[in-house]
């Protein structure tokens, strides 16, 4: 969600202007005006070709299956967003309409950009509850991040500063039946005439949409933090996955799509009617990390309007975790030692990921769960454990809101945790959660990617606090030193080290509780309910030493 002046919102004109750019060819004068609610179709129609595609092996490969299952198809039903949101016009109840506009060109991405394009603004709630919203476009809220989306975005300006915060280009001048829809593959004559027939759509060969620059338009966010009488007060770079990932070493050798869009092994066909094998067909699984969310909404499937089937949630909840698991980040521990009754171990943390680690939502966290045992298997120290309410033990922010856990480079204590994450804070210098009173970082030290130079990092991806002078903490990962005492207890020891992870922390539910309004009520009911599901463990490791 992103924060927009009041003095822009009075400059719609001047919005649509921006963010509906005309495609490089003009149309001829004298064809008619597009109908701002026809530039889209919603994901059904699409998947009336696009499923039913199975792999010579078996394996059903199905674009709108795979993709109804994700948190692009479920951006306008998250329930957290909504809250969130709700929260903000209740901080800055003078910018509710901008608020609602630019925390929807990413969300509902589709009823939004049509709002502008005929001049007026995006709205959130007058599309809620999902499959019951009054308003028109409704429909196209409800789809969430969906096909005529993303394919419709035109190449202009990816991967610079105006394309960013949802500043996407689509074609507006070309009426229904000649506008493009990108693809990566050729498709011939009479393949076209059938899908412009269905859809309105002409499929078009092009490159672009498999570019991080292409994701980087939803994917990198500048909030515009709010005065007490809606003036702009500060600037915050909220999410930057893509500007992480151009200061890394995968710039040059990995794109977003390579791993959040795993490639089919096998050719396959991308329609199921008339379809013909393709190679190198990408799934449109978009793998993320926020597991609890997936979880949450297949359990409150109803109350949020949820499309996809149980199943096919729960297919989507397995394939994160796997990624999460398998994909993330490594833990290792060096050779540890005993001395004087103190037992000493490094831990090391090494992030696989093309961001840093959590990236984007500065709700995210991961952090360092320790725990070593004498012979009789007590715990004779314990730190980072999470408890049923979502809290981790010991860290100062999940206990106090206007405190948190600083960087570690050796911790002796089980108060002391490590915590990757970004801490954001006001002009007063006072902790928030609020996007829209959010000016800088008190603390950003999220695990970075390989080949990230924190030295030499823009300031929009810089790292804050203990972390910019520990020397081990780098690109190649972090290492704390932990130095245990052990008192009089008896050896073996057995030490457990799990690096966990958090798509939104306590300290982010919990501050909702503050705010009476239905979407704030509803998610804090959710999250009471499902708070010790709401972590996952990334990577382990396991040692034993005698005394």
């Amino acid at each position: 969600m992103v924060g927009r002046t009041l003095a822009g919102l009075l400059s719609i004109a001047w919005m649509a202007t921006v963010y509906t750019a005309a495609a490089p060819t003009p149309p001829v004068q004298s064809r008619p005006a597009v109908h701002a609610a026809d530039l889209f179709q919603t994901a059904d129609t699409c998947m009336v070709c696009h499923n039913n595609l199975v792999t010579p092996s078996g394996q059903n490969v199905s674009m709108g299956t795979d993709w109804r299952a994700t948190m692009m198809a479920n951006s306008a039903r998250d329930p957290y967003w909504q809250a969130s949101v709700r929260r903000e016009i209740m901080d800055h109840p003078e910018a509710r309409a901008a608020i609602e506009d630019e925390c929807s060109i990413c969300h509902m991405p589709m009823s939004t950009f049509a709002a502008r394009a005929g001049g007026g603004h995006g709205e959130i709630f007058a599309h809620l509850p999902i499959g019951q919203g009054t308003a028109p476009d409704s429909a196209l809220a409800a789809d969430g991040v969906s096909c005529a989306i993303c394919h419709q975005i035109q190449p202009d300006r990816l991967g610079t500063p105006e394309s960013f915060t949802g500043g996407y280009v689509i074609d507006t001048a070309r009426p229904d039946g000649e506008r493009a829809i990108f693809g990566p593959f050729a498709v011939d004559a009479g393949r076209t005439r059938l899908m412009r027939s269905a859809t309105g759509f002409v499929p078009t060969e092009a490159t672009h949409l498999q570019s991080s620059e292409a994701c980087a338009t939803c994917h990198t966010l500048y909030t515009t933090a709010l005065g007490p009488t809606g003036q702009p007060i500060g600037r915050l770079p909220e999410q930057m996955p893509f500007l992480e990932w151009r200061h890394s070493a995968y710039r040059s050798r990995q794109t977003c799509q390579d791993c959040h869009m795993p490639v089919v092994t096998e050719p396959v066909a991308i329609a199921g009617v008339l379809g013909q094998p393709r190679e190198g067909v990408r799934r449109h699984v978009f793998r993320g990390g926020n597991v609890f969310m997936l979880r949450l909404l297949n359990r409150y499937r109803d109350e949020l309007g949820v499309a996809a089937t149980p199943q096919e949630m729960e297919q989507s909840i397995a394939r994160t975790i796997d990624h999460l698991q398998s994909s993330t980040a490594r833990v290792a521990m060096g050779t540890p030692s005993l001395s004087a009754g103190r037992l000493t171990f490094d831990v090391a943390v090494q992030n696989l990921a093309g961001h840093k680690l959590p990236s984007a939502y500065p709700s995210r966290r991961v952090w360092l769960h320790v725990r070593v045992q004498d012979a009789a298997g007590r715990a004779v120290f314990e730190s980072g454990a999470v408890d049923a309410q979502g809290r981790v033990a010991g860290n100062d922010n999940d206990f106090d809101p206007m405190r948190f856990e600083p960087h570690y480079a050796r911790i002796e204590r089980p108060d002391q945790v490590q915590i990757y994450e970004s801490i954001m804070a006001g002009t007063s210098g006072a902790l928030t959660t609020g996007l829209l009173t959010g000016v800088r970082y008190a603390k950003d030290n999220r695990l970075l990617p390989e080949g990230f130079d924190k030295a030499t990092a823009p300031a929009d991806v810089a790292v804050h606090g203990e972390a910019a002078t520990d020397a081990d903490f780098q690109a190649t990962g972090d290492r704390v030193q932990y130095a245990v005492d052990v008192g009089a207890a008896s050896g073996p020891w057995r030490i457990e080290v799990r690096l966990t992870f958090q798509p939104i922390a306590f300290r982010w539910a919990d501050n909702l509780r503050a705010y009476d309004a239905p979407e704030t009520r509803r998610f804090v009911r959710y999250w009471d309910s499902m708070a010790g599901a709401s972590s996952v463990v990334l990577a382990s490791a396991m040692a034993e030493v005698g005394r």
